[in-house]
């Protein structure tokens, strides 16, 4: 593997970094292997260090939320992608380890990571930004950034719930056009994701037989605002079953689609607030454009 450069989110998920720091350095050193590390200070800090990285490094560890996550392979997408990645789950949420089957136990993944495999993922260009696993909008979607750290650190999953269970209250659609492969979908949309993973927002799951992480497509789900004297709890019957067969729900895959929607639309990538300035967004996926490690026996 060659020598490592782990970054880490000292505030992700009840601070769990800082407890257990010093026994992650301890496996990955124990394995023979050179280990730097950097803790992050703010936002965006670490696509920037990892996009100006050394080539003396052949590894990224990464320690903390999806929210981290995304930030490091921003930084490699920057940086020719020269690394291979490992990720050790800090966060609370967690949604492309679970999907990937990495351990939430902290030193369980760094164990799993000098005796694991490389297998290649996926990766969404959304305009000029990357997201990991999901770009959505809509109700659910800004259950992750509105939610705060210490709400997470607290309550856990449980958080993403409360909060989305409160979004329904206000819920809003949103008119857009998508073009994908010769096809035009349109009309009133509650939520909309395009996503890599098994879950959304902590909140819609996925079959698995539905998802392949490195096929170079994504999944995207549409939920259509009901008609006038609709039920709502047709919607969240089918979120709850994975049955995406009602009228309500549009679930195709593509690897790439033009959307036409509002200006200044509120997006989440990999759960961070983003608003896409102009009224029309490219998404494409960039197939099997990272080298990950995950445990051998998944």
């Amino acid at each position: 593997m060659g020598k490592i450069f782990l970054v880490g989110n000292p505030c992700s998920g009840k601070k769990k970094l800082k407890n257990n720091l010093l026994d992650i350095v301890t496996i990955l050193s124990r394995a023979g292997h050179e280990v730097t590390v950097y803790p992050t200070r703010d936002r965006g800090d670490a696509t920037e260090v990892i996009k100006n990285l050394s080539d003396e490094y052949s590894v990224v560890v990464c320690v903390g939320g999806d929210g981290t996550l995304n930030e490091v392979i921003t930084g490699m997408m920057h940086n020719k992608n020269k690394y291979y990645l490992a990720y050790i789950p800090a966060g609370t949420l967690n949604e492309w380890s679970s999907s990937l089957h990495i351990s939430r136990n902290m030193l369980t993944a760094a164990e799993d990571i000098p005796k694991g495999k490389v297998i290649t993922l996926d990766i969404g260009k959304f305009g000029d930004e990357f997201f990991t696993y999901t770009a959505s909008f809509g109700a659910f979607t800004d259950v992750s950034y509105s939610t705060s750290q210490k709400v997470k650190n607290v309550l856990g999953h449980s958080a993403y719930i409360l909060n989305g269970a409160r979004s329904l209250s206000k819920i809003r659609s949103y008119h857009m056009t998508l073009e994908h492969d010769g096809e035009t979908v349109e009309g009133d949309f509650l939520f909309g994701a395009v996503t890599n993973s098994m879950s959304v927002g902590g909140i819609i799951k996925l079959d698995e037989s539905q998802v392949e992480l490195n096929d170079g497509l994504f999944e995207v789900l549409l939920i259509r605002k009901p008609a006038k004297g609709g039920r709502l709890r047709h919607i969240m019957k089918g979120i709850v079953n994975r049955d995406f067969s009602n009228p309500a729900f549009e679930f195709f895959k593509t690897s790439k689609l033009v959307i036409h929607t509002e200006k200044c639309l509120d997006w989440t990538l990999d759960g961070e607030h983003a608003v896409v300035e102009g009224d029309t967004v490219e998404i494409s996926n960039l197939n099997s454009a990272i080298s990950f490690f995950v445990p051998s026996d998944k």
